[in-house]
């Protein structure tokens, strides 16, 4: 007769096709009995009761187990965990991912923050750049690496000059300094920036790949990935290559975009990425005479928020200068006396830092206390 150990054994060869890892590795087999008849009875905690991948698993196990010896039947008992236990699932399937990833030139200690957004239009790319350079003017080591390769727009929001050229001795692509932060870009590349890329999905992945892993990006405390917008190739790229990375979803007050952003949110979530905010762009304009006026409507930001379970951390309110800034590679957070925007770019850099304090920052009694935190929460969460 199999023993219970010789099941388990047997059930790392069941994989979670969405999560990439073995369900036993994962915690998801929650009880393994066999009684006198030979009948294997296997418990096993799916994320949702209706996950799509319920048949797929329950007929992997089947046939990995019911050829043991002395196994009569196979019975599989399927539940749905609780929410402690997904949040519990996701931190081992992201451990899983950085323990398999493809090593790229990136320190596993820099914090990577992709941009992303539903839909084009909103602002993506600014809050990327002024995000950077926010994040720069407090002392941190940032660079940033234009992911949207078709439409690449980052070198001339800050005023970088290529081309990319690559060392001598160690062959490594050397990115392009502006505000004294890092940039690498397909748009450092071509000859001109009214050039299109007509490149398919898979040489989209590849560039994204040899940005990461042939480039010298050196000791960063932050990595801003502007990420093209939708859900495609180049952030599925990003999260296999990049299982450190976090996304920051933005979005506009206007309901369509934040409908559009969700799904976004799902797939970085279904790719191990985890989401730490929100941040609602055109966010209102107030004229010289105090007037404020919501041009795009109200409440966008914080709908996404709820909707996917994280925070809102900036609304960045319609502001000329931000235009300006862009158009001359001089973004609006690097004014001698900062607007409305500025001001507000800077607050979401302090709340970045706050949430992704640079890992050098992060001392054993701090990771102690945010892991209770977070086991608080999950705790509340799950007796609620």
């Amino acid at each position: 007769m199999a023993t219970a150990e010789e099941i388990y054994k047997a059930l790392e060869g069941v994989n979670d096709p969405e999560l990439g890892g073995n369900i036993v590795d994962l915690g998801m087999v929650t009880s393994v009995d066999v009684d006198e008849r030979g009948v294997a009875t296997i418990g096993i905690a799916l994320t949702v009761a209706e996950c799509p991948m319920r048949s797929q698993i329950e007929n992997d196990t089947v046939r990995r187990i019911k050829n043991l010896p002395g196994i009569t039947d196979v019975v599989v008992e399927t539940t749905a965990m609780t929410r402690a236990q997904r949040a519990e699932l996701m931190s081992r399937a992201r451990r899983w991912a950085r323990e398999n990833a493809q090593p790229t030139n990136v320190s596993p200690n820099t914090r990577v923050v992709a941009v992303a957004s539903g839909k084009g239009g909103v602002g993506k790319s600014s809050v990327s750049v002024n995000l950077a350079l926010s994040l720069r003017s407090r002392g941190f080591s940032v660079g940033i690496l234009d992911a949207d390769i078709w439409g690449f727009s980052i070198p001339r929001m800050l005023g970088a000059r290529g081309p990319l050229t690559a060392d001598d001795e160690t062959r490594l692509i050397q990115p392009v300094f502006a505000h004294d932060v890092a940039v690498v870009s397909t748009g450092l590349i071509i000859e001109s920036e009214e050039t299109a890329l007509m490149w398919r999905g898979l040489m989209l992945s590849k560039a994204v790949e040899q940005f990461l892993t042939q480039v010298e990006w050196g000791d960063l405390d932050y990595l801003v990935v502007d990420l093209p917008p939708g859900t495609g190739d180049v952030l599925m790229a990003l999260a296999r290559l990049l299982p450190q990375a976090e996304m920051l979803v933005v979005t506009t007050p206007q309901k369509a975009a934040q409908k559009v952003a969700v799904r976004v949110a799902d797939m970085a979530r279904r790719s191990h990425m985890p989401v730490i905010g929100v941040v609602e762009n055109m966010s209102g304009f107030e004229c010289a005479h105090g007037q404020r006026y919501d041009l795009f409507g109200t409440g966008g930001g914080a709908e996404l928020a709820e909707t996917i379970n994280a925070p809102l951390l900036g609304q960045i309110p319609l502001d000329s200068a931000v235009v300006r800034g862009g158009d001359e590679g001089q973004p609006v957070v690097t004014d001698a006396e900062p607007g409305p925007a500025a001001r507000a770019f800077h607050a979401l850099a302090d709340r970045l830092v706050e949430i992704m304090p640079p890992a050098a920052d992060e001392t054993c009694t701090g990771r102690i206390a945010k892991l209770i935190a977070q086991l608080d929460e999950d705790v509340a969460a799950a007796s609620g």
